[in-house]
This record gives C-alpha cells, sequence and structure tokens, in this order.
C-alpha cells in the first residue's frame, strides 16, 4: 500500500489511495524495488529537489472496510489533495474509455498506439471544468464476481490450487477461511470455515513469479516476488488493479502466517543486492540523498557480497512496465516546479551572484538539487563526515527508532550455521565494518547511548570505545577506518552545545589507567592543571578504580592479600566492595570479553585464600590427638577468633555473587535486546561466567560448613548441661525474658554463651540475614538432635525418667528459648526444638494424668514423636517399684511394625539444606565513599595503580606522585 505522505514545502501528494505496489503516481523516474534490494529505513530528510521516501516500523493500515475501489477509473485523491486535483486525476483515469479496468498502465509501454494515451495538456482545463461530482459509494454499481484460484503448495496432496468464488467485498480473511475448508483444513469439528484458531495460522499472498523452463503449462513455478495481504484487503479488486508484464505470472497462494512473516522480514533485512529467494517488494525511489538503509537503487560497492551488478539503464527497463506512466498529467505545473528547483539550486552555488547561468544538461540541476538536504526537526539524525564510496553514502541518515543499529548486512548463507542475518537499520559496505556494527538507542526519557558489537572499531569523540558511553548531541562516531559521523538531535532543543565535546575545551573519554589525565592530548589543560586533576582523582571519594587489563591480576591479589590478613581497620565488606569496584570497572569500560576473564581470576584468588585459612585452623584444632594428651574444649572467645576471618570470607563472598550475578544478567539482556542470544562469543563468555560463580558458590558453601562445624563441636561439650543441671538451687530466682547472661543459672551459660558468641560473630562480620537464619537453624537443629539422643540414651540401664527430672529439663529449656527470644531468635529455635519439646511434656505430664492416657491419645497428643521414641519413652518411665507399664500403653497392631523397626534417635544427616540469598546485593557504588577506612585503601591501590603504570615508562617520561593541593 501507498502512504498518505504530504511533500513538505511542494505540491501535495496524493492521500491515502490503498493502491497496491505496482501505482506509483507523481512522479516518472519512481521504480518498484526488486525484493533483493532495501529501501532506507528512516524517514528521509525533506529536500527541495526530490521526494526522499520513508521505510515505516510500523505496518500501514488496511483500507478501511467502507471504502471499496471499483476499478482504476474510480481512484479518488483523499486526504490533503486539494479537490480541483483530485477531479481532475479521477476524470483522467475514466477519459474516452483508453482506461480498461485491471489493465494497470494506460498510455505506457505495452500499449499499442497512441489511441489511448491521455488528452494533451492543452486540453486539461476544458477536462476539469467539465467534471461531475462523482456518486456516493452506496449508488455505485456492484462489481460483478470473480473466481480467485489459491494456490496452496503442500497443504493437501494431489491438489494443486482451488477455486473460490470472490466479490468485490470479499476480504482476504473471508477467502482464507473458504480455502481452508476447501482443502480440509478448516479447523475442529464444528469449528466452521472462519474458526479463528486455524484462519490466524493461514495468510493470503500476493506472489509474483516466473514459470520454469517448461513453461507454465507444466506447472513448476518460481517465485520471486511476495506480499502478505492484509486481512481486510479485497483480493478481487488488488488484482484487477495491475496485470504482470510478458514472462512473468501472477497468483495468490496460501502460506502459513508465521512462513510468510518470516519471508517477508527476511527480505526486510536484506541488503542492496544481496540475499537471494522470495522476498517482499515495496516501492522504492533511488533520488534519495538522505537515508537510514543504504543507497538505494546502486551497484553494490566493493566488499557488499554481491554477484554482477546490473547497470541503471537495465534497472530502469525492468521496472518500467511495472510502474504506470505520467503521460501528460500536470506537464505544466511538473515544469514549473522543476525550473524552480533549479534556480534555487541554482543561486546557492559559488559566484551565482556574478556568473551568467547557461542551460546545461536537465540531469545536472537534479543532481545538484540533491544536495539540497534539509534536517529532520523531530528524530535524531546522523550527519555523515567521512565516507567510503560517494557513489552510494548518503550525508544524513534518520533515527526512525528507538535502537538504532549501524551493520554491513549480508545474506544468510554468509553467516555460520545459516543463521538469518542481523537486523540492521543503516547499512554500512566499507570492509572493516561488522554485520551488527553498533547500536545506539536514543531514548526521549533517558540520554542516548551508543554500545559497540564485540571485535567493532568504534571512536567516540576520537578515543577508542570499548564498552557502553552516553552520546550527546555533537558527539563525533566513528565506525571503522572509513566512517565518521555527527550525532545530532533535534529534540533536545536549541541548536546544540555551546561548544562541541570534542573541542579542546572538554577532554574525550578517558582511558582506563589513572593516568588519563597526562595522556590526555585535547583536553587543552596544562601540566600543572593534569597534576591536579590527578590528584584530585587519587584522593577523591568517588567510587571509582580506574585500571588496565596489564595491572588487573596485581590489583585483585592486593586486595585479597590485604582482606586475608586482615591489614587495617576496614569495614567488614570492605573487600566485597573494592572487588566489586573492579567488577563494575571492566564492565563499563573494558572490552566486551574481560569481564569473564577478570571473573574467573577473582573467584579462583578467593578460593585460594579461604583454602589457606581453612588449612590453618584444621592444624590448630585437629580432629585426632595424641594419646595421653587431652584434648582442651573450645571456648565461646576461642571459635569466635578463630571462625572470623571465614564468617568475613562467606559474608563478602555472598555479597560479591550478588552484584557478579546482577552483571551477568545486564548482559544477557542486552544481548537479548540486540538479537545476539545465539552468538557463539556471547555463548562462551556466559559459560565462563558461570564456572566463576559456580566458584563462588564453592567457596560460600565450605566457609559455612566450618563454620558451623566448629560452633557444633563447642555446643557438643556444653549441651548435656541442660540435662543435668538444676535451676532451682537454694536462695536463686528465675531470671524472666531478656536476662543478661551472667544471670542466668550457671549449668546454661556455656551453652547461651556459644550462641551469643555466633550471633556477635555475625553481625560484626555484616552476614546476610538469610544466612545468618540459616547458621542458627542449623546450631539448633543440632542442639535438639544431640539433647533428644542423649534424653533418649539416658533412658535405658537407670531410672532417669522421672516427673521431678522433666520439670528440671522443662525449666532449662523454657529459660533458653525466653533467652533466645529476647535476643531476635525465638521463632527458629521453637521451631527446631519442637520435637525435644514434645518429648519433655511427656515426661512433665502428672503420673495420675498419665495413667489414664491411652496409646491412641498418646499418638494423637505428641505427633512429632515416632512410635518407636514414644514406645521407648513409655516403657522406661519410672511408676514406682515393681510397677510396669499398663496394658493401655501398648501399641496398636499397626504401628507394631514402626515400633519393632524404628529408630529411636535423631539423624544428623536431615539438616536443613543451605540456600543462597537471592535478591539484590547490598554494596552501595554510588555516591561518594564516607567509610574513613575505605576510603583510605582505596587511595592506596590508586597510588599502587599509578605507581605501576610510571614504572613502565623511560626514566625521563616519569612523573613524581601528585600531591593535592589543601581545599
Amino acid at each position: 500500500m501507498l502512504s498518505g505522505e504530504r511533500k513538505e514545502g511542494g505540491s501535495p501528494r496524493f492521500g491515502k489511495l490503498h493502491l497496491p505496489v505496482g501505482l506509483w503516481i507523481n512522479y516518472p523516474r519512481k521504480q518498484l524495488a526488486k525484493l533483493g534490494r532495501r529501501w532506507p529505513s528512516a524517514a528521509s530528510v525533506k529536500s527541495s529537489s526530490s521526494d526522499t521516501g520513508s521505510r515505516s516500523s510500523e505496518p500501514l493500515p488496511p483500507p478501511p472496510p467502507h471504502v471499496e475501489l471499483r476499478r482504476v477509473g474510480a481512484v479518488k485523491a483523499a486526504g490533503g489533495a486539494s479537490g480541483s486535483r483530485a477531479k481532475r486525476i479521477s476524470q483522467l483515469f475514466r477519459g474516452s474509455g483508453a482506461g480498461v479496468a485491471g489493465s494497470g498502465v494506460a498510455g505506457g509501454p505495452g500499449t499499442p498506439g497512441s489511441a489511448q494515451r491521455w488528452a494533451s495538456e492543452k486540453k486539461l482545463p476544458d477536462l476539469a471544468a467539465g467534471v461531475a461530482p462523482e456518486p456516493p459509494l452506496a449508488t455505485r454499481p456492484a462489481a460483478p464476481p470473480g473466481v480467485l484460484k489459491i494456490f496452496g503448495a503442500g497443504l493437501a496432496s494431489g491438489a494443486n490450487y482451488k477455486s473460490v468464488l470472490a466479490t468485490a467485498r470479499s476480504t482476504a480473511r473471508e477467502l482464507v477461511a473458504e480455502a481452508l475448508e476447501r482443502y480440509g483444513l478448516a479447523g475442529s469439528p464444528g469449528g466452521g470455515p472462519g474458526d479463528s484458531s486455524c484462519v490466524d495460522a493461514f495468510a493470503l499472498c500476493d506472489a509474483l513469479g516466473r514459470p520454469a523452463a517448461g513453461g507454465l503449462g507444466n506447472g513448476e513455478w518460481r517465485a520471486e516476488h511476495l506480499r502478505v495481504l492484509g486481512d481486510a484487503e479485497r483480493p478481487l479488486l488488488v488484482q484487477e488493479l495491475w496485470r504482470a508484464r510478458p514472462g512473468w505470472a501472477r497468483r495468490f497462494e496460501l502460506r502459513g502466517r508465521e512462513e510468510a512473516r518470516r519471508l517477508e522480514q527476511e527480505a526486510y533485512g536484506a541488503s542492496d543486492g544481496e540475499g537471494s529467494g522470495p522476498a517482499l517488494w515495496r516501492p522504492q525511489k533511488n533520488r534519495s540523498r538522505a537515508a537510514s538503509g543504504g543507497a538505494a537503487l546502486a551497484s553494490p560497492g566493493p566488499g557488499s557480497g554481491s554477484g554482477t551488478p546490473a547497470g541503471p539503464g537495465k534497472e530502469r527497463s525492468e521496472n518500467l512496465s511495472l510502474r504506470r506512466s505520467v503521460s501528460e498529467l500536470s506537464l505544466q505545473g511538473r515544469r514549473r516546479r522543476q525550473q524552480e528547483r533549479r534556480q534555487q539550486a541554482l543561486s546557492m552555488a559559488p559566484g551565482a551572484a556574478d556568473a551568467q547561468i547557461v542551460p546545461t544538461d536537465p540531469s545536472d540541476f537534479d543532481q545538484l538539487t540533491q544536495c539540497l538536504i534539509q534536517a529532520p526537526s523531530n528524530r535524531p539524525y546522523f550527519l555523515l563526515l567521512q565516507g567510503y564510496q560517494d557513489a552510494q553514502d548518503f550525508v544524513v541518515y534518520v533515527m526512525t527508532r528507538v535502537q538504532h543499529v549501524f551493520g554491513r548486512g549480508g545474506n544468510s548463507s554468509a553467516r555460520g550455521g545459516g543463521s538469518p542475518a542481523p537486523y540492521v537499520d543503516t547499512f554500512l559496505n566499507a570492509p572493516d565494518i561488522l554485520p551488527r556494527h553498533c547500536t545506539v538507542r536514543a531514548d526521549p526519557e533517558a540520554p542516548a547511548t551508543v554500545r559497540p558489537a564485540r571485535g567493532a572499531p568504534v571512536t567516540h569523540n576520537g578515543c577508542p570505545l570499548l564498552r557502553e558511553a552516553e552520546l550527546r548531541p555533537g558527539d563525533l562516531l566513528g565506525l571503522g577506518e572509513h566512517f565518521l559521523f555527527m550525532y545530532k538531535d533535534p529534540r533536545a532543543g536549541g541548536s546544540g552545545p555551546a561548544r562541541p565535546p570534542w573541542l579542546p575545551a572538554r577532554p574525550g573519554a578517558a582511558p582506563p589507567g589513572p593516568g588519563w589525565a597526562f595522556s590526555c592530548r585535547l583536553c587543552g589543560r596544562g601540566l600543572q592543571e593534569r597534576g591536579e586533576a590527578l590528584a584530585a582523582y587519587l584522593d577523591g571519594r568517588e567510587p571509582v578504580l580506574r585500571f588496565r587489563p596489564r595491572e588487573e591480576e596485581a590489583l585483585l591479589g592486593e586486595i585479597v592479600r590485604a582482606a586475608a590478613a586482615g591489614a587495617g581497620d576496614l569495614p567488614p565488606l570492605g573487600p566485597a566492595t573494592l572487588l566489586a569496584l573492579c567488577v563494575q570497572h571492566s564492565a563499563r569500560e573494558l572490552e566486551l570479553g574481560h569481564l569473564p576473564r577478570l571473573l574467573g581470576r577473582l573467584a579462583r584468588l578467593i578460593k585460594e585464600s579461604v583454602w589457606e585459612k581453612i588449612k590453618e585452623i584444621g592444624d590448630r584444632q585437629p580432629e585426632n590427638h595424641p594419646e595421653g594428651v587431652p584434648e582442651e574444649p573450645l571456648t565461646p572467645e576461642a571459635v569466635s577468633v578463630e571462625l572470623r576471618p571465614l564468617m568475613l570470607w562467606m559474608a563478602n563472598t555472598t555479597e560479591l555473587l550478588s552484584f557478579v550475578q546482577e552483571k551477568v544478567l545486564e548482559m544477557e539482556k542486552e544481548a537479548d535486546q540486540e538479537g545476539l542470544s545465539p552468538d557463539p562469543q556471547l555463548c562462551n563468555d556466559l559459560e565462563l561466567c558461570d564456572e566463576a560463580m559456580a566458584l563462588l558458590d564453592e567457596v560460600i558453601m565450605c566457609t559455612f560448613q566450618q563454620s558451623v562445624y566448629y560452633l557444633t563441636k563447642t555446643l557438643y561439650s556444653t549441651l548435656p548441661a541442660l540435662l543435668d543441671s538444676n535451676p532451682f538451687t537454694a536462695g536463686a530466682e528465675l531470671p524472666g525474658p531478656g536476662t543478661e547472661l551472667e544471670a542466668m543459672p550457671p549449668g546454661l551459660r556455656p551453652t547461651l554463651g556459644v550462641f551469643q558468641a555466633a550471633l556477635e560473630l555475625t553481625s560484626q562480620c555484616e552476614l546476610h540475614p538469610d544466612l545468618v537464619s540459616q547458621t542458627f537453624g542449623y546450631l539448633f537443629f543440632f542442639s535438639n538432635a544431640s539433647l533428644l539422643n542423649s534424653l533418649m540414651e539416658r533412658g535405658q540401664g537407670r531410672p532417669f525418667y522421672q516427673w521431678s527430672r522433666a520439670v528440671q529439663i522443662r525449666t532449662n529449656l523454657d529459660l533458653v528459648l525466653d533467652w533466645l527470644q529476647g535476643a531476635g531468635l525465638g521463632d527458629i529455635a521453637t521451631e527446631f526444638f519442637r520435637k525435644l519439646s514434645m518429648a519433655v511434656n511427656l515426661l512433665c505430664v502428672p503420673r495420675t494424668s498419665l495413667l489414664k492416657a491411652s496409646w491412641s491419645s498418646l499418638r494423637t497428643d505428641h505427633p512429632t514423636l515416632t512410635p518407636a521414641q514414644l514406645h521407648h519413652l513409655l516403657s522406661h518411665y519410672q511408676l514406682g517399684p515393681g510397677r510396669g507399664p499398663p496394658p493401655a500403653w501398648d501399641p496398636l497392631p499397626a504401628d507394631r511394625d514402626a515400633v519393632d523397626t524404628g529408630d529411636i534417635f535423631e539423624s544428623f544427616s536431615s539438616h536443613p539444606p543451605l540456600i543462597l540469598p537471592l535478591g539484590s546485593s547490598r554494596l552501595r557504588l554510588t555516591g561518594p565513599v564516607t567509610d574513613d577506612a575505605l576510603h583510605r585503601e582505596l587511595r592506596r591501590l590508586r597510588r599502587l595503580l599509578w605507581d605501576l603504570e610510571q614504572q613502565e615508562l623511560p626514566a625521563n617520561h616519569r612523573h613524581g606522585p601528585p600531591v593535592a593541593t589543601p581545599p
């Protein structure tokens, strides 16, 4: 369909005619582009000499249902076309019986004689004066119905096409439903041919092709062009509007909607002269000098990858019979406009005011008027400063989408594995341009950004660009060794910045190292000013740590060694913050493939440091002591000192892992947005990142395991006091909730001391709250299992299950739970001490009440105890001298097998699994560094990097350490 576009500053073009691509009126040089060519994607800028076209990113709307194009002679101008011109065109199309419905060309090539040409320009006023108004649509005679052949190769065996009766009001969707019914693909039984689930899966296509060498009779067909009809289009009217030229054949095909859209998308993304196979034909103009998709109808340049190009004359001769001739329509007006454009072009030439203009070749005037380009006022665009081929390069490249892709393009077969060519908005044919070179995003609500593709040579204001950067109006963007653009955004208002950002008033993008202030040669500052700028960076509080890849290993090793040695007074999460700054610098400033390598090296350094620390603790706390040497139990203070390095590494690695996961997710999201998901290099980078994150997971698991191991080892020697100590000592009062540790009974202080040491350790190391909960969950699980097993074991062989002893155990357990509730761990403790509490509650039941209970009631009241554990407690309960368990306590037959085969001891292997925290990292890398200790460490690392850079320079090129000036 033709766009209802109007020319800015010229005569109005037709409104929305909803005509097929074969009918293109208003200029004799407008041609049909073959499917292999690509029309520029951006709305070409306005020119005073030529009508520049646009490839809209939105699909053209279907014709309204009330509009009916009965024949070519009934076409009426719509929209902004003037009434007089609409009448004149309508009258010319009806004139003298020369226009035959469906002929598609009047007076053009292929029409014998000159009797069918339009009236001459001298008779145009008379014809226009005698035009009568057209009758309303409702009063026009209906077009006769016709039979359409709808080919559906591959849909059903033994059938080449199906005939469908169509009227002028039959839409493409209705014909698809009827054709599917004839092919036996109408959908589910009872659904009918209009079943939307079946009709939506197919589309009607207008195909243009050539018969095979054997001719049309043998049934062989080779499609050259394809267009998907909209659901509301009238196929019968579309068929009548134009005919195929000799040697070509036209037919309607029924294809799967996904297949048709795929073919349409492939044709939409193919560059000039490249690609093969069926494609979508569209109107195209070759006179535009401002575009965003490559040279229109120009012979391909070197490196384009196409075959032998066809000359301009051949292109015009091939497309001549597919367009309508303008004949003598508005010849006087057209010649007058051409003369005005020529005079305007010549007036802009140097010396035009003093020289006498003599008539020259009209083609020279056309080429001269093509240089009169007015930039767009509502879209960002790129102004070409240096190109590769003057014959194919345009002056202005307009952005029609929020995301604009520069690239070389190419056919699908040129890419590995036959994968489809990447979508490209602007095609550049230089040999060093990658198929997808760089991506520019210009969101109206956010600053514009430019992101180079992997391995693509891109410069930003003269400096190499490796990662995404902000793009300001007036910035210079270099692509490869040939193309240089200036970015402009009229939406920003005004005429841009007072001075371009690439002039000496403002430095360009900084190199990654800290010596960028001295290495910059365009900043326009003296040596002293640059020294002050470097000193401001070295002593500044901004969370930035610049380094070059060659200093990466030394920097990471220094951070890890300082964290392992505990040097200085860094905050608990200081090492993770410094390492995250390194990751952030790599993700923003360095090349795309650097981040996975940095993550792998970082994870290995952390793992080696943690392994060394675990080995040191194991040497000081061996599991097997020599014979004759008593084992000294660990105290809470000693275990806290031993576990502090491991707990710090667990806290820092957890936050660092969350930060790395965020960066990897950003990498995947950017790849999905740019369509680079199947890229092998990207897949390799993601695999390296996964390996690095797996090493960090392993570090967290090992530090957690070692921490709970030494804590439970200390608890193992303190827990028996809960079963043996008597809280009701003479003159002692039971403490209430929130009591300090010193006020607790002596038998409970060692156990509570371990819990308090673990709580203080996790708080000092700023361990993630989820890991704090899981750490104490494991400690409570171990305490419950250990105490319950001791309780079961003590009931064998000696009287222990007595009401008085049970009351003491219950009181000790309540005191422990109350203290944990005051420490904020009451919910976790209640959950894990449930089974021990249930067993003690059973023993605390008064003897008289317990004798009246039956097995069924006891099982109901104590569901957490297994039948074996319940039977063990009841069978060893002390009722008195010579009294055994009553018969009511005997297990039911259904529970007898569980009692005989069940285990009365709790297993330590059924501990809860470790679940790593989810969500964003708690590291804060925005805003100034407020912690003085972290700032001092950051300054030390910056000066270390500065010294490493200076050591590589010759002695006469080195600079002394800069000294910051006092504020």
